[in-house]
């Protein structure tokens, strides 16, 4: 059995924006929280591709991993994720090939198969709307060849990328990657932090159809989990509602600016709404120092996860850094009890 004592922390974050901020300021919260948790010996920081929502500042998202990267020294950098089917493997291999050189042994390469845009954005990007991703292994194999040694008579060649050997990551929220990542012998992350519905099933498939390969001997799963911490229960409670209105600002195509926290949800959404949110937070922790320990715990105890990756809407950013020292503390506490 896995203990809290021995599961890595990571974080992923889509630079979210406020109602009263800019992108740049996203962008220098996200520097600042990729330090603050270096300094808590987390072990990566991810950062989402999303287009044409006006919440949120991490699109480019080579370019925001360069960045992050460039600010801090230890943690992992990386993608979670780059949407395969929105770009040439090519074009992935080179640009996080260029990042592996620059910051050898730190750059992650995380691959969704998901478009994670409107027929709009899709037809913006040039990729054929018609896809339906059902390519994504293929496209995955041609990354792993661009990115692995260069052998005889390879006519396509990435520079920087060839022989980086930069790690892949599959991520979902389905049963798809999870068989795939089995397949390959790949390390698995699944997007429990919005889509919970097939968390359990999916680590299963993953685990028991497991394949060790040249990356891993074995299983290796990270679980997406929601993290709003404070000094309180009642005070997280609060807080929380800016995810909450986010979330139902994205199920109503509204702004997805961060809003400030209120004091009652009532009035704001209605009850088939509420529900809705409940079940994208269901793997949510969120509370005082003590019950996040607990909810960590249970988490731990039913997924058996090796790693968390945290996401953490909060409006307010030093209460969004103390929600991590909470999270850390509840590590520490077990480390020093083991």
């Amino acid at each position: 059995m896995k203990t809290l004592a021995e599961t890595a922390f990571s974080v992923l974050d889509l630079a979210p924006i406020r109602d009263d901020g800019t992108p740049a300021d996203a962008l220098h919260n996200s520097l600042s929280l990729a330090r603050h948790v270096e300094a808590l010996d987390f072990t990566r920081f991810w950062l989402a591709e999303h287009h044409n929502m006006d919440g949120i500042a991490s699109a480019a998202t080579s370019v925001v991993i360069g960045y992050v990267a460039g600010g801090t020294t230890r943690i992992r950098v990386g993608s979670g994720g780059v949407m395969l089917p929105n770009h040439p493997p090519l074009v992935v291999a080179e640009n996080f090939g260029t990042l592996a050189t620059l910051y050898p042994g730190r750059i992650d390469l995380g691959l969704g198969r998901a478009p994670g845009a409107d027929q709009y954005t899709m037809r913006a990007l040039r990729r054929d709307s018609g896809s339906n991703g059902e390519d994504f292994p293929e496209q995955v194999a041609e990354l792993q060849e661009l990115l692995g040694p260069r052998h005889p008579g390879q006519r396509l060649l990435a520079m920087p990328g060839s022989g980086t050997n930069v790690p892949i990551w599959l991520l979902g929220s389905s049963l798809f990657s999870a068989q795939l990542a089995a397949r390959e012998g790949l390390p698995y992350a699944f997007a429990s932090h919005f889509a919970p519905r097939f968390l359990h099933d999916a680590i299963r498939l993953y685990r028991d159809n497991f394949r060790p390969s040249a990356v891993l001997d074995k299983p290796y799963v990270a679980i997406g989990v929601p993290l709003v911490a404070a000094d309180t229960d009642a005070e997280a409670t609060f807080l929380a509602t800016t995810a909450y209105q986010r979330v139902l600002s994205l199920m109503r195509g509204e702004s997805l600016r961060m809003k400030p926290p209120v004091a009652n949800m009532a009035g704001l959404w209605q009850p088939q709404e509420q529900q809705a949110v409940k079940n994208f937070f269901d793997m949510a922790v969120v509370g005082g120092p003590d019950t996040v320990r607990a909810r960590l715990n249970a988490i731990l105890e039913k997924t058996q996860a090796d790693e968390m990756i945290f996401t953490c809407d909060m409006y307010d950013h030093a209460k969004r850094l103390h929600a991590f020292d909470i999270a850390a503390a509840a590590r520490g506490e077990a480390r020093a009890a083991a």
